[in-house]
C-alpha cells in the first residue's frame, strides 16, 4: 500500500509565496506518512483572468519553483505532482501549462502538457496556454503503483484516462483549478468518481481553494468510494492505494477487459 495525499490551497500571483504555502502542506502530509503528494493545478502561479501575466509568470522545468519543489520532495522523501507555468521559447507569447512529477532524490519522473484546454463557462485559456501534444502516457511508479497524470478540463473527456489505463496506470494524479459555479462542484465530484469506476482505478484529484477555485479536493478508490476529502478550504487529505484493492474490484467488473472499443486521437487534435 501506498499513502497518497492531496493538497489544497490557493496560489496566487505571488511565486514565493505559493511555493512557501506548498512547502507547509508537503511537509505535513509527509510527516502523516505520504509518499506522493498531488498539489494544484496552476500551483505556482494564477490570475483572475487569463492574459499576459500567465505568459510572463512562465519558468523553465529547470526553473527556480520546480526546483523548489524538488528540494521539498527531496527534504521530505516524498513524490511531489505540480502545476506550473511552463515558458515556450519557440512560442513567446503563450505558455505550457504543465504537469511535473518529481521523485524523492529531486529529479523529475514524468511531464503531462494539458490536452484539453479550459475554453468553456467563459473562460478561453488557448490565449495564453498551447495545448500539449499527444503522445504516449508517461507513467511513473511510487512504491508498487503505477501513475498517471491529467490536468482538470481534461476529465470531462474520458479518453484521457483511458490512455492512461493503457499505460498500465494503478493511479489517477489529477491536479485542477475547478472554477466555482452552478453545479460545478457537483460535476467535479461526479466526474472524479466516474473516472475511477469506469476505469476501476484510483484518482486522487487535488484543486485549488476559494477564490480561485471549487476547493473539494478527494481520493476516490476503484469503485468511486470517496476514501478522503477536503471541503472548501486550505489543507490535505490522504488515504491508502492499494495494488490489492484495484485487482480485486478488476476481478468483480472486468469491464476493461469485456470493452470492446480502443481509443484512438481524433482527426486534427
Amino acid at each position: 500500500m501506498v499513502q497518497v495525499a492531496v493538497a489544497q490551497f490557493a496560489s496566487s500571483e505571488d511565486k514565493e509565496r505559493n511555493l512557501a504555502k506548498a512547502a507547509k502542506l508537503v511537509a505535513d502530509a509527509a510527516g502523516r506518512g505520504a509518499r506522493l503528494v498531488v498539489l494544484p493545478e496552476y500551483a505556482m502561479f494564477i490570475a483572475p483572468a487569463m492574459d499576459e501575466r500567465f505568459v510572463t509568470s512562465a519558468e523553465p522545468l529547470d526553473g527556480p519553483f520546480v526546483r523548489g519543489l524538488a528540494e521539498l520532495a527531496s527534504r521530505h522523501g516524498v513524490h511531489v505532482v505540480a502545476g506550473v507555468n511552463e515558458r515556450l521559447d519557440d512560442e513567446p507569447g503563450r505558455m505550457s501549462n504543465t504537469l511535473v512529477a518529481i521523485d524523492p532524490s529531486g529529479a523529475i519522473v514524468a511531464t503531462y502538457r494539458k490536452l484539453h484546454l479550459y475554453d468553456a463557462f467563459g473562460y478561453k485559456e488557448s490565449d495564453v496556454v498551447r495545448a500539449g501534444d499527444i503522445g504516449t502516457p508517461r507513467t511513473f511508479a511510487v512504491g508498487g503503483v503505477t501513475v498517471g497524470m491529467q490536468t482538470c478540463y481534461d476529465v470531462r473527456f474520458p479518453e484521457v484516462t483511458r490512455m492512461l489505463v493503457d499505460a498500465g496506470a494503478d493511479l489517477l494524479a489529477l491536479p485542477a483549478a475547478w472554477v466555482p459555479g452552478p453545479l460545478k462542484e457537483d460535476h467535479w465530484r461526479t466526474l472524479v468518481r466516474a473516472r475511477a469506476i469506469e476505469n476501476t482505478i484510483y484518482v486522487a484529484a487535488a484543486g485549488q481553494s476559494a477564490p480561485m477555485g471549487a476547493g473539494n479536493s478527494l481520493l476516490a478508490d476503484p469503485m468511486g468510494v470517496i476514501v478522503a476529502s477536503l471541503g472548501e478550504g486550505t489543507g490535505i487529505a490522504s488515504g491508502e492505494v492499494s495494488p490489492d484493492r484495484v485487482a480485486e474490484v478488476r476481478d468483480k467488473n472486468p469491464a476493461l477487459r469485456l470493452r470492446r472499443f480502443t481509443v484512438t486521437p481524433a482527426g486534427g487534435v
